[in-house]
């Protein structure tokens, strides 16, 4: 649901009940401000941030490598043209 300021600071209870449900956005005038999730919800993403920054592009080149090897997959290459005939 999309709150407007006002009304977000005067039902503020109202906006961190359904936080629990839904995402409760603030909006002023009709431009998204903020969003209001549950805690739970705020931490996983948190933790998945975390663990995002944390990651390399080596160690995720090699994390597909890995799944790669243990599915059986082989990436076909097509065979190179030489441009400049």
């Amino acid at each position: 649901m999309a709150w407007n300021v006002g009304a977000a600071k005067q039902r503020l209870s109202e906006v961190l009940r359904r936080a629990v449900q839904e995402p409760q956005t603030i909006c002023s005038r009709s431009r998204p401000m903020a969003v209001v999730v549950a805690g739970e919800t705020f931490e996983e993403f948190r933790a998945w941030q975390a663990e995002r920054k944390a990651r390399t592009v080596g160690a995720a080149f090699a994390e597909l490598r890995s799944l790669a090897r243990s599915s059986g997959y082989v990436l076909a290459v097509p065979k190179r043209k030489d441009r400049l005939a």
